[in-house]
């Protein structure tokens, strides 16, 4: 079994950039940064001119004064300029901190400050307007570089002109940083209070390269990811992003689709197909109702893919295990053929190898349904604060979030709190010793704040986050995550927030999922006004059918912990707002601010 030393053995102390020129000089022919021209077309370069236009911009860095142990400051959407930005930095031996692209001027000021800055690199002149609107709130920031700058602004550096620099030896730079040096800086959603900088050093990367590469390689039949595809589109100020989406092509040369607007990305899969993909929850859901909102406009077709759906669940259980027999195996190939190859295809996972839900729970029931329509979908799970990643397993239990990552040590708690301990832990919080002692014990163990279970097989099951458990008038402590996710199986539901704390019992708040509610409506002729999000959250028949799912959803929870009532809300909740988390989490804070209202109504006499 390979342990945690075996994975620092490997690193021998080569540092994120090493691994960069390591990588180069196997990979470097291959296609990694893909791009949209303003014409519509893909263009893209290879590993080699990565590692030209990084030279570049290493000299450009250095003439900026950014030196070893300074910060640079990244504002950008998932565009092919990241990439090199980012490498030429940690050859700097600096740490490059990227922002949300949303950031408000407040939220500019407040991480830019706290991370202490020298340098912004931001896309635009919007981005730019921002930081102007606080520019002498921010006084660490000695220059600001803008890849699209529109004006002739003198104290502003042009990105054009930093890639027309003379490149510098990245050989004779590669040393400049390392391995306890800070990689990045990735900052909290801030949902339980202001942001927290998470330190991540070149170590807990190339660690956690080494660990997730091996998970991958041994449980799947990849064994080289160079020109693998994936799509970029969550933010590279989350770690899940930043590693697949920026890590593995640093390590590994995979091919990245860069995609700067989420709601580009469902068009960008169907184009690209990939081989990689990861979603939150939401992604994989939307995909799950837009689907079964297609089929239904044909019911006949819809009971018949339904039953093949049906059939093959067992059957990819018994596959995924090595247990099925060949009659089983040529049922489901069959199944395949006749309709399940259609369908991946329309979503463009046709090619995937490698599909991971995580950041919140997805429900167990949609894992079955694209699992057994051959998109090889698992769960995985992790946090900032452990370079993404603790577990997962391609081959997926229903419920669970797989094993422990390659040389990661787990355990629960006596008050069963998930503990964890290995290279990817985190340094620390940049600025905060006492919230780090918090999180991180004296044996190393980091305290990931979430309520689990460990089975026999050594899977891990996430009942929910320690400060989110509902404790109900009558002092009952139930997790909301195990509601929401059972809730979001009623067909009409989208979204769900349940709520109880210090109530006599647990109700919810629910959102209509858009595409599943348009099929409802055309399916009984309703046109018009009587179609609208806000008709159909009242109509009498919806509300009927949601109360109906209701209590079929509810049948596995006992009297104590389950939904006794639910308000039906017609407005989507949307990523990056006071609702929700980037990557959308709920911000239940925000929730029960914005519908007390409705919420004190669910519990009227």
């Amino acid at each position: 079994m390979t342990t945690s030393q075996d994975l620092y053995d490997r690193i021998d102390g080569k540092n994120l950039a090493h691994r960069f020129l390591r990588n180069v000089e196997r990979n470097g022919d291959v296609e990694v940064v893909n791009w949209k021209t303003s014409a519509g077309d893909w263009a893209s370069k290879t590993l080699n001119e990565v590692a030209d236009d990084t030279a570049r911009l290493v000299t450009s860095l250095k003439d900026l004064g950014v030196g070893h142990g300074d910060t640079v400051v990244l504002m950008m959407r998932n565009r092919a300029e990241f990439h090199a930005i980012d490498i030429a930095i940690l050859f700097c031996g600096a740490t490059p901190v990227s922002i949300y692209n949303s950031s408000a001027p407040d939220q500019i000021q407040y991480l830019v400050n706290d991370c202490g800055a020298s340098v912004a690199i931001l896309e635009d002149d919007g981005f730019l307007q921002r930081f102007d609107s606080v520019r002498d709130k921010i006084p660490t920031i000695e220059h600001i570089a803008v890849i699209e700058a529109e004006g002739a602004r003198d104290d502003v550096v042009r990105y054009s002109d930093m890639l027309a620099a003379d490149p510098a030896d990245l050989a004779a730079e590669a040393d400049t940083a390392t391995l306890d040096d800070s990689a990045t800086i990735i900052y909290t959603s801030g949902t339980t209070g202001p942001p927290k900088g998470v330190m991540l050093s070149h170590s807990n990367i190339a660690w956690t390269l080494e660990s997730v590469g091996q998970s991958m390689r041994d449980q799947t039949d990849i064994d080289d990811f160079a020109g693998k595809r994936h799509v970029s589109y969550l933010p590279m100020a989350h770690v899940m992003e930043r590693l697949l989406g920026h890590y593995y092509m640093v390590d590994f040369a995979t091919r990245i689709f860069c995609c700067p607007e989420t709601a580009q990305m469902p068009a960008v899969v169907r184009e690209t197909k990939p081989h990689v993909f990861i979603g939150v929850p939401r992604v994989w859901e939307k995909m799950y109702a837009g689907l079964n909102a297609a089929l239904a406009a044909d019911p006949e077709k819809e009971k018949q893919f339904n039953d093949g759906v049906a059939a093959a669940i067992p059957i990819m259980a018994k596959m995924t295990a090595g247990t099925a027999t060949d009659e089983e195996i040529a049922t489901w190939n069959f199944l395949d053929e006749v309709g399940f190859n259609t369908v991946r295809g329309l979503i463009g996972l046709d090619e995937v190898e490698i599909g991971i839900s995580g950041a919140a729970p997805i429900p167990p029931e949609i894992l079955e349904w694209f699992r057994a329509i051959g998109v090889p979908l698992s769960e995985g799970y992790g946090m900032s604060e452990t370079t993404a990643v603790l577990s997962w397993s391609a081959a997926a239990k229903p419920g669970y979030v797989g094993r422990a990552a390659v040389g990661v040590e787990m355990k629960i708690a006596e008050d069963g709190e998930v503990l964890a301990r290995g290279g990817n832990m985190f340094e620390g919080y940049l600025g905060l010793p006492d919230k780090t002692a918090e999180t991180i014990d004296d044996e190393g163990w980091v305290h990931t704040g979430d309520i689990g279970e460990i089975d026999d097989d050594g899977y891990l099951k996430i009942v929910d986050r320690k400060k989110e458990l509902i404790i109900t008038a009558g002092g009952k402590n139930i997790s909301p995550a195990n509601l929401e996710a059972a809730l979001k199986m009623i067909p009409l539901v989208g979204q769900a927030c349940a709520v109880g704390e210090k109530r006599p019992f647990v109700a919810a708040l629910v959102v209509l999922d858009p595409d599943a509610s348009a099929s409802w409506a055309a399916e009984r002729g309703l046109e018009g006004d009587e179609a609208t999000m806000s008709a159909l959250a009242e109509h009498p028949d919806v509300i009927a059918e949601v109360e109906a799912g209701l209590a079929e959803a509810m049948a596995d929870f006992n009297n104590a912990e389950s939904v006794k009532k639910v308000k039906i809300l017609d407005a989507e909740w949307m990523p990056d707002t006071d609702l929700l988390t980037p990557t959308s989490k709920l911000k239940r804070r925000g929730i029960l601010a914005a519908f007390e209202a409705e919420i004190e109504a669910l519990y009227a006499k």
